[in-house]
């Protein structure tokens, strides 16, 4: 037998590749006679209504079978048979996919009556696994008063943080952006449907949206995670979708909600609104065992009033419509073959934003989605399961503006009372941009379950996958000027450069120019045709040449032309408008097995993966050479039944760089902008971005691929029937993070420490980094350069512990607490943010390390469900969260960076260094949620049901604040430390369902 198998693991192999396999679950089925003896030859079958798959097997001489290949569900049915004992039938088996649940099922010897055993959910353990996750069956999400997305379905998991737009942070992941200070959205997580990996290439963030109603499971991995799956700082969330059955099944439902149904607004955030969710479902065979379908749609519709946060008075209506469709073919031919074919689109189209500070001026429209089709084939050849699939995704993400005059970010200083968002925001929003991201993949996978009398059980798994993400862009920038404009006020004519760039100078609002400008200013002026008026007007000393101290005594006071009659600064002019397209294509490859003998298990795995980046020339602009992230776990079933267990596992996780760094140094074809500062009547080019000439950006030949290290242990055990107890220790190291960089402020090997200008790294310095360093022998031809931040690290440990309920005696539940502590010195993920431009913020600069803006300490979470016998069912949702951390800030360019110092030396380089206590210092309110659903479930004959739903948001309408003002100068009506968001007040969610 063993060497049969080996020989079939030889020629298997040949076959075996890929990204994922067909997703699908399996059992560890024991079955003990008289005196608990184990009971050989007896017949398994197990099947269930919600599946398409029926298996059979035969138990092994110690009375276990192991069966795999089971699609996801919660209703299986065992059936054993066995000589000289009763009949025993199971029923509500549940079957999770990526798991061998272990079951053990006793028999009698009486040969009469027949056994059946109901409500058989009993509290599991995966005692295989070392993955730590979250398990939202059917069930669970259709019970639950959530967001109907699969993306709301994850505030259901334990440590993930709040989210508004859908992509919470978890764990080590980043929860907090300099651009705009937002917090509550991570570009760390990976989002799987049916097997294929459909995150944004450009954003990190989901590609798709799904209709809710289509979800048979949804698995959420949050640490442990084999090589088989890509993994990060984030979450992994793998959706498993429904597939019919050979009996015609349907559903129809309508939710609606509208402003009668909530509670007064005490904070002005919004004011009347209307919304629907409409949905219909239909699966069943077209043949019965060989073909079968299963089809949705629905569709979402919501209007919003939107009110002045200050005021209450109105701003706008925003209406955001969504139409997501799904169809999926799946044809048996064979009991070991099957092919599936799939498809769905998610068009959305959204009028405006419905931030209550958003401004009618620079509103804009979205339009969203695309068609996506996956065409998948497995086949099962005995002991080996083979997968073959290709697929294609399209996601659009255009916006255009409402006001298509030209844009004029205004700057004020010292102003009292604070100036108003409205003043600091005049003219449109200043462009427009057509957008899409677009993913073709192929890949093939191999799974192979190899069995040994003395030496255990092996499940082997391989893959290879190849794809190719596309990034194009179209942008735009409207007024007659065709430039964005940032402006001092007014009222503040006559300020000089060194006054306008100085830290803590008092100023509110979008500074365009900053200290590092001005070798650019010096640059420019010497290469323009114009060098005479520039020296005229700059060179005081008259010695033929502008110095850093005549630069930083000029002063601003022209108004001339400036599109709102403020003082010319800074404007970034679009000289050229043509659309572009960059792309990155990657391999993936994996090799893992899992070992188990008798009450040990291992999994040893790695995972490889090669990123190559193109240009808009379609030339390779970077090369990421083969990453090997090798992953080990090692799990001890304590009592050898699968009910308890202990484990450990350490392993690496690779982030990709992905499009937005194509995108950044591959816009050759596109459009071409000029940086210009207003010097005397004249706008001077310092810095063209885009184009052949000067690339913005290149990718340095050094850089490496950004990577998170995790050492997890974890202890879990069912408490009798019912409960499931577990605890986990994780802690992760994120290293050789992403940045672009300013080789001016950084590598220039002219300067010296004693002549350098301020904030200007020399040789010598403790921030030098020479050319070598990004793999050149002299300074690039461009503006800046994508390399590996240096000293950049975020450190990250935690504890978990959960406590689940199955579904038994009419209630299910569970219940968490999550620690986190998270430290670091950057925010930056791939976003090429203003570390690199300023060596003040260097991760290695004084007082960058500290605790990691975005996160949350301390976490509680729980939900549950009654059902009563008269079809009436009860459920709730908690959340309580300890608050978010945030920075004391200051807005330079449109960023939210940390106070700093006034200029001094530190480390060969004069400059503003980060103020002490400014990173990562404050912290948010606590507050928590109670969501509530009321439910009524009218059953009809045979299958058909009719339900009513009734959901109440913040039943208590405890509207407490989210999240405080982080500048230190404020901004508008808000002042540093004051509330800035708050929960949404108490909303009624009123909801009907047929199905059949």
């Amino acid at each position: 037998m063993l060497r049969r198998s080996a020989i079939s693991l030889a020629v298997g192999m040949c076959f075996i590749g890929a990204a994922w396999a067909a997703e699908s679950g399996g059992l560890r089925i024991k079955i003990t006679g008289a005196e608990g003896k184990p009971v050989a030859g007896a017949t398994v079958k197990i099947s269930s209504p919600s599946s398409l798959v029926t298996k059979t097997a035969m138990t092994e001489a110690d009375g276990s079978v192991r069966v795999a290949g089971l699609d996801p569900a919660s209703d299986y049915k065992v059936e054993v048979v066995a000589p000289g004992y009763s009949a025993f039938s199971a029923a509500d088996v549940v079957v999770v996919s990526g798991q061998n649940l272990s079951l053990a099922y006793p028999l009698g010897n009486d040969n009469v009556q027949r056994v059946v055993v109901t409500s058989s959910r009993l509290a599991q353990v995966d005692a295989t696994s070392a993955t730590v996750g979250t398990i939202l069956n059917l069930g669970v999400v259709e019970s639950l008063p959530t967001s109907r997305s699969y993306q709301g379905y994850l505030q259901l998991v334990p440590g993930v943080k709040p989210s508004a737009g859908g992509n919470p942070s978890s764990k080590s992941g980043v929860n907090y952006a300099d651009i705009g200070g937002a917090t509550g959205t991570s570009s760390d997580n990976v989002y799987i449907l049916d097997g294929v990996d459909v995150t944004d290439s450009n954003t990190g963030t989901f590609g798709s949206n799904i209709n809710s109603e289509i979800i048979q499971e949804q698995q959420i991995l949050t640490g442990g995670i084999p090589a088989e799956y890509a993994g990060g700082s984030g979450l992994v969330s793998k959706v498993i979708t429904k597939s019919g059955s050979d009996e015609l099944h349907g559903s129809i439902n309508y939710y609606f909600q509208n402003d009668s149904l909530v509670a007064k607004n005490k904070n002005k955030t919004s004011s009347g609104f209307s919304t629907y969710d409409a949905a219909v479902t239909l699966g069943g065979p077209i043949i019965k065992e060989k073909l079968w379908f299963f089809t949705s749609y629905q569709k979402k519709s919501r209007d919003t009033d939107v009110t002045d946060v200050t005021t209450g008075a109105p701003l706008r209506t925003v209406s955001r419509n969504e139409k997501l469709g799904f169809a999926k073919l799946t044809w048996q031919p064979t009991e070991n073959d099957r092919l599936v074919a799939s498809f769905f689109n998610d068009p959305t189209v959204i009028s405006g934003s419905t931030t209550p500070t958003t401004l009618n001026n620079r509103d804009q429209k979205q339009i969203q989605g695309g068609d996506n089709y996956k065409v998948d084939y497995t086949r099962d050849m005995g002991n080996l399961r083979v997968n073959v699939y290709a697929f294609n995704h399209e996601g659009q993400v255009s916006t255009y503006a409402a006001d298509l005059s030209t844009r004029n970010d205004i700057a004020f200083r010292n102003a009292s009372p604070s100036p108003t968002t409205a003043q600091r925001s005049q003219g449109g929003l200043g462009s427009a941009l057509a957008s899409s991201r677009n993913r073709d993949e192929i890949g093939v996978s191999g799974e192979y379950f190899l069995e040994t009398a003395s030496m255990g059980s092996h499940t082997i798994k391989a893959g290879f996958s190849k794809s190719n993400n596309e990034y194009l862009e179209d942008s735009i920038v409207t007024g007659p000027e065709k430039a964005r404009y940032s402006s001092i006020a007014a009222a503040n004519a006559g300020v000089t450069f060194a006054e306008f760039v100085a830290a803590g100078a008092g100023w509110t609002g979008t500074r365009g120019l900053v200290v590092g400008d001005v070798p650019r200013f010096q640059n420019a002026i010497n290469n323009s045709a114009d060098k005479a008026y520039y020296l005229g007007l700059l060179d005081t000393d008259r010695n033929g040449t502008v110095s850093p101290a005549e630069i930083n005594a000029y002063k601003f006071a022209s108004t001339t032309g400036n599109p709102t009659g403020q003082v010319n600064n800074y404007r970034i002019r679009e000289v050229q408008a043509a659309p572009y397209s960059v792309k990155a294509t990657g391999k993936t490859f994996y090799l893992q097995d899992t070992w188990t003998n008798k009450k040990l298990t291992v999994n040893a795995g790695v995972r490889a993966e090669e990123w190559a980046h193109f240009d808009s020339k379609n030339e390779q602009s970077a090369k990421f050479k083969w990453k090997l992230a090798p992953r080990l776990s090692t799990v001890y079933d304590l009592a050898g039944d699968g009910r308890s267990k202990v484990w450990a596992f350490v392993g690496r996780y690779y982030d990709p760089v992905r499009t937005n760094m194509s995108d950044f140094a591959g816009n050759l074809t596109g459009p071409i902008l000029d940086e210009q500062v207003h010097l005397g009547d004249k706008w001077l080019t310092f810095r063209t971005r885009g184009g052949p000439q000067t690339p913005d950006g290149l990718i340095a030949p050094t850089t490496k691929t950004p990577y998170t290290d995790e050492f997890m242990l974890g202890w879990a055990t069912s408490l009798g029937k019912d409960y499931t107890l577990s605890a986990a220790y994780t802690k992760r190291a994120t290293r050789d993070i992403l940045e672009d960089y300013d080789l001016e402020l950084y590598s220039d090997p002219s300067l010296t420490v004693a002549t350098a200008p301020h904030g200007s790294a020399a040789p010598g310095s403790a921030y030098y980094l020479p050319y070598s360093y990004f793999g050149y022998s002299a300074k690039p031809n461009s503006n800046y350069v994508i390399g590996t931040l240096a000293g950049g690290k975020r450190d990250y440990q935690g504890v978990e512990v959960s406590l689940t309920k199955a579904k038994r005696d009419n209630w299910q539940g569970a219940a968490s607490y999550s620690w986190n502590d998270a430290k670091g010195n950057t925010n930056s993920d791939s976003n090429a943010d203003f570390q690199g431009d300023w060596v003040a913020l260097d991760p290695r600069a004084p007082n960058a390390y500290g605790p990691q803006p975005g996160n949350i300490k301390h976490q509680v979470k729980g939900y549950g469900s009654y059902f009563f016998n008269n079809g009436i069912e009860l459920r709730g949702v908690f959340n309580w969260n300890s608050g978010v951390l945030y920075s004391r800030t200051q807005l330079i360019s449109g960023r939210n960076l940390p106070v700093m110092d006034a200029e001094y030396l530190n480390g060969g380089v004069i400059d503003t260094f980060i103020s002490p206590g400014s990173v990562g210092s404050q912290t948010a309110p606590a507050y928590y949620t109670v969501d509530v659903r009321l439910k009524y479930v009218y059953k009809m004959t045979g299958s058909q049901k009719v339900e009513f739903f009734f959901d109440v948001f913040n039943l208590l309408d405890k509207q407490s604040a989210t999240s405080e003002m982080p500048l230190v100068a404020g901004s508008g009506a808000f002042k540093f430390g004051q509330a800035n968001a708050w929960v949404e007040p108490r909303r009624l969610y009123v909801g009907a369902r047929y199905s059949f």
